[in-house]
């Protein structure tokens, strides 16, 4: 591995429909299987990936920007989705990035969240892996 700056824990119980938990008790939440049919209340996996994909790439296109000395301000949306692969009968996720940044051009805004898209730790984990769709609107 390369020269770690810092590591996170959780623990997952009983896969979809179980319970996930950080070692700082700050994330503790129960899971329940949206494709079920279950009326519980719960968060899943997807949501979870889209809440930490969406925060690490806001950190790179905040990144990117103060690098070129653009003041903006970003809001991102990731849209994770759970689908059926054909190639194996199996699962996959797929990501849609909605980005919308104020203060600059639709054309630097598209140049930016491109940068960053390359810059984010989670889009270099998943480049390759799974479909990820940038949306960029300069607002």
């Amino acid at each position: 591995m390369s020269n770690v700056i810092f590591t996170s824990h959780a623990t997952a119980k009983g896969g979809r429909d179980g319970h996930v938990k950080s070692d700082d008790g700050l994330i503790d939440l129960k899971l329940v299987n949206p494709a079920g049919d279950s009326n519980e209340k719960g968060s899943n996996p997807e949501q979870l990936f889209a809440a930490g994909y969406a925060a690490c790439y806001d950190g790179a296109l905040n990144h990117k920007a103060k690098t070129k000395k653009k003041d903006i301000e970003s809001s991102i949306t990731a849209d994770v989705s759970f689908m059926k692969d054909e190639a194996d009968n199996g699962f996959k996720i797929g990501v849609t990035l909605n980005v919308e940044i104020k203060g600059v051009s639709q054309e630097e805004a598209e140049e930016l969240a491109k940068e960053a898209h390359d810059f984010c730790p989670y889009s270099k984990a998943t480049r390759g892996n799974i479909d990820v769709v940038l949306k960029t609107t300069a607002v």
